[in-house]
C-alpha cells in the first residue's frame, strides 16, 4: 500500500507560478516511479508529466514543457512539480500517482496503482 498526500494548490493568476508536493507513505519511495496527472470539469484525467524511481527519466506533456518542471527527493519521499507561467487553461485537479511496476514511466492513467485525492489549481486570467 502507497499512501499519497498533494499540497500546495491555490489560486494564481496568469504568467504566476505554484509548486505541488506529494507526500508518499507505506513503501520505500525510490523503488516506484512517480506522475502528476490533471483534470478539469467535464474532461478526462490527462497525463502532465512523470519521472523514474531515480529521477533520471522524465516525461511532460507537450502542453506543459517549458513551462512546468517535476522533480522528486527520494530522502524526503517527496515528488515536486513547479508550474511557471501558468495559464487559464492548467485550471484544474492535480492528482500525483504512484506506479510499482518498475517499467518504464507511463504517460497513462491505467499504468498507476495508487492515487492522491488531488490539490486544486485555479488560474484566473
Amino acid at each position: 500500500q502507497v499512501q499519497l498526500v498533494e499540497s500546495g494548490g491555490g489560486l494564481v493568476q496568469a504568467g504566476g507560478s505554484l509548486r505541488l508536493s506529494c507526500a508518499a507513505s507505506g513503501r520505500t519511495f525510490s523503488t516506484y516511479a512517480m506522475g502528476w496527472f490533471r483534470q478539469a470539469p467535464g474532461k478526462e484525467r490527462e497525463f502532465v508529466a512523470a519521472i523514474s524511481r531515480s529521477g533520471i527519466g522524465i516525461n511532460y506533456a507537450d502542453s506543459v514543457k517549458g513551462r512546468f518542471t517535476i522533480s522528486r527527493t527520494n530522502a524526503k519521499n517527496t515528488v515536486y512539480l513547479q508550474m511557471n507561467n501558468l495559464k487559464p487553461e492548467d485550471t484544474a485537479l492535480y492528482y500525483c500517482a504512484a506506479d510499482l511496476s518498475r517499467r518504464a514511466i507511463s504517460i497513462y492513467v491505467e499504468g498507476y496503482d495508487y492515487w492522491g485525492q488531488g490539490t486544486q489549481v485555479t488560474v484566473s486570467s
